[in-house]
């Protein structure tokens, strides 16, 4: 959590990380991949720090984001891959769930998450556009709320303004309209990339 005084351009710039990854994420994804992995590391490092000590968060902020952004970068094919993976394991939850059972068999969430990599990687052009989409979306509003609120862009769009715990799905209270408004933008950000941003050369 950062000072009071950093809350204005940390939510400045999720809300420009946010359009840039939603809307040309496919594109520019190295450059989202090292935005995103600096905003994550930032937050993990300067979580670790005491709220009075303001110099030594924003230290811990700015290693933290590098490391992260470094990480992220160079983690570019693994990064796909786990994308895929999760999907494939969100697949088996949702799908076994239908049948009224609450875990499904670990054999099948291990054959699902290798076959949803394995699809990522052969289809890594549409998983970058979709993961960007909405990504870059739920970002974007995340910290247009907070600068439409003035409250710090990690309470603005959480239920009960808990810090750090961002919920597209369970929205805070008044802010139903949230998930629609993210569905929504992340479609327009798909089509955006589709047609304009992610289009491939000729």
């Amino acid at each position: 959590m950062l000072p009071h005084a950093y809350e204005l351009p940390a939510a400045l710039l999720l809300v420009l990380s946010g359009a840039i990854a939603c809307f040309a994420g496919y594109r520019l994804f190295r450059l989202v991949l090292a935005i995103f992995g600096f905003l994550f590391g930032a937050w993990l490092a300067s979580s670790m720090m005491g709220v009075t000590n303001t110099m030594g968060m924003l230290a811990a902020a700015i290693v933290g984001g590098l490391a992260g952004a470094l990480i992220l970068v160079f983690a570019y094919f693994v990064g796909i891959a786990l994308v895929g993976a999760g999907l494939g394991a969100l697949v088996a939850h949702v799908s076994w769930a239908q049948f009224g059972a609450t875990d499904p068999p670990a054999v099948l969430v291990v054959l699902l998450a290798v076959l949803g990599a394995v699809g990522a990687m052969m289809l890594q052009r549409y998983v970058i556009i979709v993961g960007t989409a909405f990504g870059g979306a739920w970002t974007l509003l995340v910290g247009a709320l907070a600068l439409a609120s003035d409250r710090p862009p990690a309470r603005a769009a959480t239920p009960g303004g808990d810090v750090f715990v961002l919920y597209p799905l369970t929205p805070a209270p008044g802010q139903r309209w949230l998930p629609i408004a993210w569905l929504a933008l992340s479609i327009v950000g798909m089509a955006v990339q589709l047609g304009v941003t992610g289009k491939k050369p000729h």
